[in-house]
C-alpha cells in the first residue's frame, strides 16, 4: 500500500495565518517509517481507547465514560460516504468516532462525533466531512458538516427551535473538530500563533453557541508526566478568548501520537452566577481490535479489556 508522505507536509490552509509563538521551544516531531505507519494503522484493526470521563454540564461535574475509535478505511470522494466496494478512485480516511455517555440525575447523555480526515493530509487538510449528534430524554440533536470547494455547508436540526433546521455555509477554515485526527497524522503541522476556527460542534450544541468561525490563539509545549504506556507527553493548547474558553490536548510526542487526556474550561451555565468548570478526560486502556467482526455475545468480554463492562458504556 502506497505511503502517503503528505503526513509530514506542512499544514497551509487559504485564510488561516497562523504565527509561531515564540514561547514554543518543542523539538520537531518524528517521523514514523513507511512500514510502521502501515503496521498500526493498518494490521491491527481499529484502535479503541477507553477514557475516564468528567463532564461539566448544568453547572456540575458528572463522572462517566468516554471512548476513541480511530480506524482506517475508504470514503468515496463524490458522495462522501463510506465505500460500500473501494477501489482505487476511493479516498483513504482515518475516521474519529469520539463517543461520550453520562448521566445528568436521572436521565443520560450519549454524544457522538465522527471526523472524516483524509490519510492525503497535503492534498486534503481538511476533514471532508464531520458530524455530531447528543441524545437525551428531552430529545437529539444532529449536525454535519461537508467540504465542498472553498466551503463547509452545515446543517443541523435540533429539538430546540432556535437552534433546528438549519442550512447555511462556512468559509473554510481549519474546524476544532479536525485537530483530534490531525495530531495522529501530522502533529507538526498543528497551527499555532493566532489564527481562525470553527469550534467545536460538541461545545457549540452544549453551550448553544453558533457554529461560525471565531479567533483562536494555540501553542504546543513539553508536559512533563508520561502516557498510558511511558512515553514523553505534548500539550497542545488552544484558547478562544471570545468565548473565555481553553482545550488543552496531551498527546503522545512519538508515533502513534496516542492522546492521553483533554481539559476543556469555559463557564458551565449562562447568565449570573455562572461557573467556569472543567471537563475531564484520561485515557485509562487502549486496545487495537477489527471491533466490526466482534458481534456476537461471546464478544462482550473482550470489553474488559477498555475496563468497561457488558452494559457497554455506563454512567455513573
Amino acid at each position: 500500500m502506497k505511503f502517503y508522505r503528505m503526513v509530514f507536509s506542512v499544514f497551509i490552509l487559504a485564510g488561516l495565518s497562523a504565527t509561531a509563538s515564540h514561547a514554543d521551544k518543542l523539538p520537531p516531531f518524528g517521523t514514523p517509517t513507511q512500514n510502521q505507519f502501515q503496521d498500526y494503522w493498518y494490521n491491527h484493526g481499529a484502535e479503541l481507547s477507553r477514557f475516564s470521563l468528567r463532564q461539566m454540564r448544568y453547572g456540575e461535574i458528572h463522572e462517566g465514560d468516554a471512548v476513541l475509535v480511530f480506524v482506517t478505511e475508504k470514503m468515496n470522494s463524490d458522495t462522501q460516504i463510506k465505500a460500500d466496494h473501494p477501489g482505487a478512485q476511493d479516498i483513504a480516511i482515518l475516521k474519529l468516532n469520539a463517543v461520550r455517555k453520562f448521566f445528568t440525575g436521572i436521565y443520560p447523555y450519549s454524544i457522538m462525533t465522527s471526523i472524516f480526515a483524509p490519510v492525503d493530509v497535503q492534498n486534503y487538510p481538511l476533514p471532508l466531512k464531520i458530524s455530531s449528534s447528543t441524545q437525551e430524554w428531552c430529545g437529539h440533536a444532529y449536525t454535519q458538516m461537508n467540504l465542498s470547494d472553498n466551503k463547509y455547508r452545515v446543517r443541523m436540526h435540533s429539538y430546540f427551535e432556535g437552534e433546528g433546521d438549519k442550512d447555511f455555509n462556512l468559509h473554510k477554515v481549519l474546524p476544532e473538530d479536525a485537530l483530534w485526527t490531525l495530531i495522529r497524522l501530522a502533529p507538526g503541522s498543528l497551527p499555532r500563533g493566532e489564527f481562525s476556527m470553527i469550534p467545536g460542534t460538541v461545545y457549540a450544541r452544549l453551550a448553544h453557541r453558533p457554529v461560525a468561525a471565531q479567533k483562536a490563539f494555540a501553542n504546543l509545549t513539553l508536559f512533563d508526566e508520561k502516557s498510558l504506556e511511558g512515553n514523553p507527553l505534548v500539550i497542545y493548547e488552544i484558547n478562544f478568548p471570545d468565548e473565555e474558553r481553553t482545550l488543552r490536548i496531551y498527546f503522545e510526542k512519538d508515533f502513534p501520537h496516542r492522546i492521553q487526556q483533554w481539559h476543556e474550561t469555559y463557564k458551565g451555565r449562562i447568565g449570573a452566577g455562572a461557573k467556569i468548570l472543567t471537563t475531564r478526560a484520561i485515557r485509562t486502556h487502549t486496545i487495537m481490535e477489527p471491533y466490526w467482526k466482534l458481534h456476537s455475545n461471546k464478544d462482550r468480554r473482550r470489553l474488559e479489556g477498555l475496563g468497561l463492562s457488558a452494559r457497554e458504556m455506563g454512567g455513573k
